[in-house]
């Protein structure tokens, strides 16, 4: 802006002054484009120093005389209690007095200006009036910068000490044209301003491409409104909020109230899922592009009442159909939209755990349908391919998320322990499962890699997570252990170690403490039979070492291996005898005093039949202790009635003809008469003629019944040692709290045993009762209980 340079005002003279100021501020707010020249800049800089400092009250004794009473008054006013007025000071107060006139001056000609402007804007409409505001607003903040610097005397010294004194109304002159653009033109347009905002953001909203920069410059003008009455110098947002943010809102809910409600009555849920996380997303979107981060929260929350909260029972409706269809992607878009609102996921998780309960007993019962004599591994597969399913369905569908995945724990605790296989007991899940792991752990298995070995047993631990009498499950898995462990069954001792080190993890030290003794057992009679063979051939040559039996010996602690003495007697053969004689002799050598019995249901060993006629090579019979000594007998002779036979080896029929019968049908004895069934009147004979296509040939099979037998002890075991297990918690608590209520006492009882099986109340109280009679607890009155020293 090239100016011509006017003659510099007296510093004395206001009306001069202010003249040569209003020009030259008139060319700043006009002309400001054309440039600013520098010695006329500073005249004007120099023009308001130069009043603001005018020693006119020193030097004219009219003037003095003139401001006398204002002058007086004014100083009493600052400084009461102060009585002289020295000279020094009165150019002082005259400057400040000056300074207010010129200050006044300029808020007229701001208002003046303005007043212009508003008259112009009238002229405009919608998108052209907000680039006219625009473009007003952006020449007249550059000009302030620029007045403000002329006038920056008159800000440090006059307006300072105003706002320092506490006077209202009093703003630097930046924020003075702020302030009388807020008043003067801003109060007059800004409705029209906001229509033409709001009217943009809909077409935007409808898909029509515009001018964002407009609205971003707009909303930038209001947040600069927003000034702090106490404190010039600070800012807040209370124009924009008032002026944009409230309306903006308003038009927002209106928008989407009207076109959610149009979409759902003309689409599916599944596509107003769609819409509606489409617009959510552009909301955040426009954001970033042009509004304040102010409005996100309140945004946000808007858009989600009209879009989500507003249809969440529709939406919540549908669920169980995607649940059925198994539409994950939808079922993921519906969690994420409820998910944003309160309480918003709280039916489905309900809606979730019912139909997961659902799925898992109709699993069950396909298998249940298949009869009593289903394979444990078709059960349990069946409950792991129904927590997999939907454990995948929470993790990519729900995220994960805590409250699903306690939805899917309670769904799962349901359906495993409380299904149509468990109708006829309730703790057949966990007698099943410890018979599907004791499948997966003995030699012969088909998940022959480890890896795929490992993972099996993770999925073990799976249901086991769920299985709520674990005490049930412990006793089974035990007993297997045992035989796998005596009979040399297992896969490896690695994936023994890996289970029992899991079922630790899960229940703790006492859990699986009898299983690692049973572990380290194992081991000392590895050492132990090492030894014995040392032993032989320092005690015996070699003549008598080739007579004897090749043998193995086992010693099992009683206390630690769920392991009964023999339900019968029994003649071993005479080999046998002497072996075991020449084991203990032995063994009562190195332990003095210790007593061994002699388990005849585990013992196990091969012989050969070197009778059979046409057989290239002699077969070889693996056969168990009590077959062993039944095929003996037929060395002597080649037939012999049931009586002798059961005579000869002392077993008792239970046992007897169950093993006669596995000879007869392997066809390794022949009934007579033919077709006979093991009975007193029924001779048996060897089979010179005895065929198989293997050469080692396994009669050593467990029988259904004593299978049964062998289930329905361990029953009454885990009976008893629930009994013993409850009366050590009742006296255990009593001991300690030496008097309580009954029903305080039922309720610390389930407390500490339900991590082992969830204890009836009626079995509590009859152990209660037990004690009573034992004297370690009496009752006393009032439903009181004491404990008795």
């Amino acid at each position: 802006m090239t100016l011509a340079m006017p003659q510099a005002p007296h510093k004395d003279d206001l009306p001069e002054t202010w003249s040569f100021l209003e020009a030259g501020i008139d060319n700043v707010m006009l002309k400001l484009e054309e440039g600013v020249d520098m010695k006329h800049y500073m005249a004007l800089y120099t023009a308001v120093h130069n009043f603001c400092t005018s020693q006119k009250a020193v030097t004219s004794s009219q003037g003095l005389q003139a401001h006398r009473g204002g002058l007086l008054t004014f100083y009493l006013a600052q400084y009461v209690g102060s009585l002289e007025l020295s000279l020094t000071e009165r150019p002082l107060l005259v400057a400040h007095l000056l300074g207010e006139e010129l200050y006044k001056l300029l808020g007229e000609y701001l208002s003046k200006h303005l007043a212009v402007v508003y008259k112009e804007s009238k002229s405009h409409a919608e998108e052209a009036l907000l680039a006219f505001y625009i473009r007003e607003w952006t020449r007249y903040t550059t000009a302030a910068k620029y007045v403000n610097h002329l006038f920056s005397y008159l800000n440090r010294h006059w307006v300072r000490r105003e706002i320092d004194e506490g006077k209202k109304n009093v703003y630097d002159v930046y924020t003075l044209h702020l302030v009388k653009w807020k008043d003067d033109f801003f109060e007059h347009v800004h409705e029209k301003v906001m229509d033409a905002v709001l009217n943009l953001i809909e077409k935007q909203r409808n898909g029509e491409t515009i001018e964002q920069s407009q609205i971003k410059s707009i909303v930038d003008s209001f947040v600069s409104l927003g000034l702090d009455e106490n404190d010039s110098k600070k800012s807040t947002l209370q124009v924009y909020r008032t002026y944009f943010q409230a309306p903006f809102i308003a038009a927002t809910r209106v928008y989407y109230e009207n076109e959610s409600r149009q979409f759902v009555a003309e689409n599916s849920v599944v596509e107003y899922q769609k819409k509606a996380e489409a617009r959510l997303a552009e909301e955040k979107d426009r954001v970033g592009l042009y509004l304040h981060p102010d409005v996100t929260r309140l945004l946000t929350e808007t858009c989600l009442d009209v879009l989500v909260t507003a249809h969440s029972n529709l939406l919540r409706d549908e669920f169980q159909i995607l649940l059925d269809t198994e539409r994950q992607e939808d079922l993921a878009r519906m969690y994420r939209l409820l998910s944003r609102i309160r309480e918003g996921l709280d039916p489905l998780r309900t809606t979730f755990e019912n139909h997961v309960r659902r799925a898992g007993l109709a699993a069950v019962e396909k298998v249940a349908s298949e009869g009593e004599n289903f394979e444990p591994k078709l059960y349990v597969d069946a409950l792991l391919q129904v927590h997999t399913r939907y454990q995948n369905l929470v993790n990519e569908a729900f995220n994960g998320e805590s409250e699903f995945v306690r939805s899917l724990d309670n769904a799962c605790r349901e359906f495993v322990n409380r299904n149509s296989v468990c109708k006829t007991s309730t703790t057949r899940s966990p007698e099943l499962l410890a018979k599907y792991t004791d499948g997966l752990l003995k030699k012969g298995s088909k998940a022959a890699e480890e890896s795929e070995l490992e993972e099996m047993l993770a999925q073990i631990m799976t249901v086991f997570k769920y299985i709520e009498d674990k005490d049930v499950f412990q006793k089974f898995y035990s007993k297997m252990l045992a035989k796998r462990l005596v009979h040399v069954s297992s896969v490896s001792d690695d994936a023994e170690t890996s289970m029992i080190s899991k079922l630790k993890e899960a229940c703790g030290f006492e859990y699986t403490n009898k299983l690692q003794r049973m572990f380290q057992d194992i081991q000392l009679s590895k050492d132990l039979n090492s030894n014995y063979k040392d032993h032989q051939e320092k005690t015996y040559d070699d003549d008598d070492r080739k007579k004897m039996v090749d043998s193995h010996f086992q010693i099992l602690g009683t206390g630690f291996w769920p392991l009964n003495p023999p339900t019968t007697s029994f003649n071993a053969p005479t080999e046998i005898n002497k072996t075991c004689e020449r084991f203990q002799q032995f063994y009562f050598g190195k332990h003095n005093g210790r007593k061994l019995t002699w388990l005849w249901q585990l013992c196990k060993g091969e012989v050969k039949a070197n009778y059979i006629k046409n057989a290239k090579l002699p077969y070889t019979f693996q056969v168990s202790t009590y077959q062993m000594g039944i095929l003996l007998l037929f060395n002597e002779t080649d037939t012999m009635s049931y009586s002798d036979i059961q005579k000869a080896t002392a077993l008792g029929p239970e046992v007897l003809d169950p093993n006669l019968n596995i000879f007869l049908k392997a066809k390794v004895l022949l009934a007579s008469p033919e077709g006979a069934k093991p009975d007193p009147a029924t001779t048996f004979s060897l089979n010179y003629n005895f065929k198989n296509k293997k050469i080692k040939v396994n009669l050593n099979i467990q029988i259904k019944s004593e299978q049964k037998q062998e289930s329905d002890d361990t029953h009454k075991t885990i009976e008893e040692d629930r009994k013993l297990l409850l009366q050590s918690a009742i006296v255990r608590i009593m001991k300690s709290r030496k008097k309580m209520r009954h029903v305080q006492l039922v309720q610390e009882v389930i407390q500490i045993v339900k991590s082992r099986f969830p204890p009836k109340i009626s079995d509590i109280k009859k152990n209660i009762e037990a004690l009573m009679e034992k004297d370690y607890i009496e009752r006393l009155d009032g439903d009181e209980i004491a404990y008795i020293a």
